[in-house]
């Protein structure tokens, strides 16, 4: 039989690659035009995806099935992986143009895992997704090493140490989805997702065990209990640009993974504990954070076992799931974006201390802040996050999973507490402040030597003692736009999400 290869269908393939290929060249050959190049193939990949979306074709197939499937929902996915990729080149961007970090290297990894995101959203068998997850991943692991990006005195995780443990966790989680996927090939003889199962008969334990290690080896990419522990470390260790990538673009390649699989497996009862674990742990151990990213990367473990609840339905709560990891990066990215603009591009994410009167002296990031907190909450304004959290609780519902339901409303009233208290403070007033006063002219003869303690004003005090950093027009815009499309996504029918998600 002879197979021919629609090069159509592979166009968003072809936009992130050429991207990769292209800021190389760039930088080989110019030492520049790297940023500019990786935002415009950013933008040829999510015209790509656009078109193939409206005129879907398939590639790479056999007599019955294709290991390169286009749809809607792909459509969606790609676009979404390509706007993370502009958006965190955005954020990058004074940094990159100020040499605190390598703009070719940088811009070159970034539109690699762009590529990784794409093969990802169009994979149609298990080898095919198994790869797609690893060219995402692989250029992270350098990504996260890139700890020029941030003073060193006040960071309690290296790049290198995180880089290496995320590495090594990484390694091993792959390890193991690929023997899971080995197992039920064993078991079937089928790779192919269209008609994945674990098989029947004599072979069906060993293909059960297979999907068990093919979701557990998944379950790493959005760092669900108990394969969470690198998340906190490596998203205060890396760049917050990166932290950004990796709390958003990286998590959703893990949830389109996930739900590619577990809605044909049977895999519910695994998937409802992992959700368990996963929600109940991120939330507890948010509470006692006192690091901003390290607080974000709690709550990001702890939003993945929403996504896992539903997911734990099967089919029923895919659609759920998906909705709720397209909202939930939106939001995650909106909330970097903001660390980004208060702290600098050179600074790491800072104590939650930092951000004390910022809605104050900066008005339109602290509304953009509160604005991401409050969806990733469920609380309005942020229409988006509470309808992502209202579309879980009725697919759990529906599915007869009340109970998993109700651990869902039960974690979000937990989160409650340390998302309002982050909102809290941006508006909070700094406290009065002791300064002493030494060389004072005593009032009195009797008075002479002693110390006069004046109390300074709280809000000129920080003003002196922790400037603003002027915003970037880059990061400003990053974050004006991704505000912009979480106000948008808030307001959207459900028909619009019916439609695009199959």
């Amino acid at each position: 039989m002879t197979q021919t290869v629609n090069h159509f269908a592979l166009l968003p393939l072809y936009a992130a690659g050429g991207t990769a290929l292209l800021v190389l060249v760039l930088e080989l050959a110019f030492g520049r035009f790297v940023l500019p190049a990786g935002i415009l193939g950013g933008l040829a990949t999510i015209g790509a995806a656009v078109a193939l979306g409206l005129r879907p074709a398939s590639t790479f197939c056999g007599p019955e099935h294709c290991s390169w499937v286009s749809g809607p929902q792909a459509a969606v996915v790609a676009v979404l992986f390509a706007a993370l990729t502009i958006g965190v080149l955005a954020l990058s961007a004074p940094a990159l143009r100020a040499g605190i970090a390598p703009p070719g290297e940088f811009c070159f990894l970034l539109a690699a895992a762009m590529a990784g995101g794409v093969v990802i959203a169009y994979a149609g068998d298990l080898i095919t997704l198994i790869v797609g997850l690893e060219t995402l991943t692989l250029p992270l692991y350098v990504l996260v090493g890139l700890r020029r990006f941030a003073p060193r005195e006040r960071v309690t995780t290296t790049g290198a140490s995180a880089a290496v443990t995320f590495f090594l966790v990484s390694v091993i989680s792959t390890a193991i989805a690929l023997l899971g996927a080995a197992l039920l090939f064993a078991s079937t003889g089928v790779l192919h997702l269209a008609v994945l199962t674990e098989g029947s008969g004599p072979l069906a334990p060993l293909g059960a065990v297979g999907a068990a290690l093919l979701v557990i080896g998944f379950a790493f990419k959005v760092a669900a209990v108990p394969l969470h522990a690198w998340a906190p470390a490596t998203y205060d260790g890396a760049p917050v640009p990166v932290a950004a990538y990796l709390s958003t673009a990286s998590k959703l390649g893990g949830v389109v993974a996930l739900a590619a699989v577990v809605q044909r497996l049977d895999t519910g009862p695994l998937v409802a504990v992992l959700a368990v674990l996963t929600m109940t742990v991120g939330n507890l151990v948010a509470l006692r954070q006192t690091r901003t990213v390290r607080l974000l990367a709690w709550s990001s473990v702890a939003q993945a076992g929403y996504i896992l609840a539903a997911l734990a339905v099967g089919s029923a709560g895919v659609p759920a799931a998906i909705a709720y990891a397209l909202f939930f990066v939106v939001l995650e990215f909106v909330a970097f974006a903001v660390v980004v603009a208060v702290r600098g591009p050179s600074a790491d994410g800072g104590d939650l201390a930092d951000f004390r009167g910022v809605g104050r002296g900066q008005p339109w990031l602290g509304a953009a802040l509160v604005l991401a907190l409050a969806g990733l909450a469920g609380l309005p304004p942020g229409l988006a996050g509470l309808f992502a959290k209202v579309t879980v609780i009725a697919a759990l519902i529906n599915a007869g999973w009340g109970w998993l339901a109700a651990v869902v409303a039960l974690n979000a009233l937990i989160a409650l507490a340390y998302y309002l208290r982050v909102a809290a403070l941006l508006y909070a007033r700094s406290e009065p402040v002791g300064v002493p006063f030494a060389d004072l002219p005593a009032p009195e003869p009797a008075a002479t030597g002693s110390t006069v303690t004046a109390v300074a004003d709280p809000d000129l005090l920080r003003a002196a003692t922790h400037p603003r950093v002027p915003v970037p027009r880059t990061v400003a815009a990053a974050v004006a736009v991704a505000g912009t499309i979480t106000v948008v996504l808030g307001f959207a029918p459900q028909w619009i999400f019916d439609a695009l998600l199959g």
